[in-house]
């Protein structure tokens, strides 16, 4: 993750909805060269369906689904493995152009690797491509941005539905009934799921909606039903823990003797005086006010991994020092998420929060060091669409049977640990995979996690492992 990818949004207007030029030139059925990682290259299979736009709405448009087969090399391959992208708006297409491309080389040693780019992303989006936003930009503070992205959705959504696209159908529900076509189209009796992130989200509806219908399952960086929105206290525990690892390096600990208390003195002087910084928007000069919400949301960008989570000392004890200017380098960035997609905001305000899990958010967002800019536009869009939520037995637990690889990273400050224990605490048949010192990227962040995969995928057994890697070194 680069200082580029400052926030999920941004990512996702960046790249997630995005067509590969490659695939652009492959929108066609049948066999074509998939280009992988640092100029990898190796056979593959484009494949569409059909699906209702809107399963609820007879008189919804039918939509048509992509998907890339990567062929099993196996003489008796096991059932078809399908990757579930993160997000939600990351196509599934797109990660595999990227380091997991050797995962995927080696499970096709076992089996069919499909990977899916769901409905709104890749070849499988439908949803018209809005104008790029213009501005003026909004204030970069909670109220500039929460009007910001309230107004532009609603906009977006009246636009989308006038021209005929049946925007209640983009939710996690739908999502995962378009898994189970996607296995009748292949003709398999069973699929094993390979996700993370939100596709952890998307694999346990899928596992709520047709479980008899997969076999195993080995996701990554948890996100539970109700987890859309992530609790700011557990955000703290993890940056206590962070905190913890800065005594390594004597220098680094003299200059922040408390990375929370830095980090909330600089919110709090962006806050009652929000910066005005120069920058380019739209190629023109531009001059936005910047408080310390923005601050926040960045900070919840770069937590995500060790690599862009050793900037945060430096980054700010600048902002203490008073050189605001040490936020410029990312605005280009984050004026980038002023756009709306329309999958990953539709995705998310269908997920929801429930009422307690809202009022828990609300409490601790009072006190945070992050407040709620991590989930931002979440909760904030809360009923900018009314009757899209999907309610609370779409967000209610399971118990989970099914023969299951949970990987997690200690310093992955997306999905925190104390996040994603509350999901596992659903899988019964579990082996847990933890890789100290790995991010929310934790796939391919070790070498090993990629035999044990395959192992599991083969359907050997897997046991409780402990990974472990070098901690960040922070810069200051």
């Amino acid at each position: 993750m680069s200082p580029a990818h400052l926030h999920r949004r941004a990512v996702i207007a960046a790249a997630g909805l995005a067509v590969p030029s490659w695939a652009l030139a492959q929108t066609q059925p049948g066999p074509f060269r998939f280009k992988g990682w640092r100029g990898a290259e190796t056979g593959a299979e484009r494949g569409f369906f059909e699906v209702p736009e809107d399963r609820r709405d007879p008189r919804s448009r039918r939509i048509r689904l992509s998907y890339v087969r990567f062929a099993s090399s196996a003489t008796r391959p096991g059932p078809p493995i399908v990757y579930l992208a993160g997000g939600p708006g990351g196509t599934a297409t797109g990660t595999m152009m990227g380091p997991r491309f050797p995962i995927l080389l080696a499970l096709r040693e076992h089996a069919d690797v499909i990977a899916f780019d769901q409905r709104g992303t890749g070849l499988s989006n439908h949803i018209p491509r809005r104008p790029t936003f213009a501005g003026p930009p909004p204030a970069f503070t909670r109220d500039g941005l929460t009007a910001h992205v309230r107004a532009e959705f609603a906009k977006a959504w009246a636009e989308w539905t006038t021209a005929g696209v049946a925007m209640a159908g983009y939710n996690t529900e739908q999502s995962a009934d378009d898994v189970e076509d996607l296995r009748k189209h292949l003709g398999a009796e069973q699929i094993d799921l390979w996700g993370i992130s939100y596709g952890s989200h998307l694999g346990l509806s899928v596992l709520k909606r047709h479980g008899d219908r997969v076999r195993r399952v080995a996701l990554a960086s948890l996100e539970g039903q109700d987890q859309t929105v992530k609790r700011p206290g557990r955000s703290d525990l993890y940056l206590k823990r962070v905190d913890a690892l800065l005594d390594a390096d004597p220098v680094v600990r003299a200059q922040v003797p408390d990375l929370s208390a830095l980090m909330r003195r600089a919110h709090a002087r962006m806050e009652a005086e929000p910066a005005r910084l120069s920058v380019t928007f739209r190629g023109a000069p531009t001059e936005v006010l910047v408080g310390g919400f923005a601050v926040q949301m960045l900070a919840g960008s770069l937590i995500a991994n060790p690599d862009t989570l050793a900037m945060l000392p430096g980054l700010y004890r600048r902002l203490d020092a008073g050189d605001l200017s040490a936020v410029t380098p990312f605005m280009g960035q984050m004026l980038g998420m002023l756009g709306i997609g329309g999958m990953p905001e539709a995705m998310d305000l269908a997920s929801g929060i429930s009422r307690s899990k809202l009022r828990m958010v609300t409490r601790e967002a009072k006190t945070a060091v992050l407040g709620d800019a991590l989930n931002f536009p979440m909760p904030h869009m809360l009923g900018v669409v009314p009757g899209v939520d999907l309610g609370d037995r779409f967000r209610a637990p399971i118990r989970i049977d099914h023969p299951s690889l949970l990987v997690q990273g200690t310093l992955d400050g997306r999905t925190v640990l104390e996040e994603q224990a509350e999901v596992a605490a659903q899988f019964r048949n579990k082996a847990q995979v933890t890789v100290e010192n790995a991010g929310h990227n934790v796939f391919e962040a070790h070498p090993e996690v990629q035999a044990l995969l395959v192992r599991f995928f083969a359907g050997e057994a897997v046991a409780d492992t402990k990974l472990s890697l070098p901690p960040p070194r922070f810069r200051v």
